[in-house]
């Protein structure tokens, strides 16, 4: 990782009610990731989005998967953007 560099948004849709969905993700990030990230943002959307952005870059989607991230996914897409 890039000791303390890492931003990370979640933006979520809120007309969908899926704030448990970016809260779950959000707190499996910074559990696993905590002394590596600068910040992590919950971001308010619509239109059924679900993206995890780090540094800008898109790493999780839930338009282009069809589906939300299983548990573990997101911590195992991170540990291999750093690789």
């Amino acid at each position: 990782m890039n000791n303390n560099n890492d931003k990370i948004t979640i933006t979520y849709c809120v007309p969908c009610d899926y704030s448990d969905h970016a809260l779950h993700a959000a707190k499996a990030l910074i559990k696993n990731f905590q002394h590596d990230l600068e910040s992590i943002t919950l971001a308010t959307g619509s239109k059924g989005v679900f993206d995890v952005h780090v540094n800008g870059d898109l790493l999780f989607s839930k338009s282009e998967s069809g589906r939300f991230p299983e548990n573990g996914e997101l911590v195992k897409l991170m540990i291999g953007r750093a690789s």
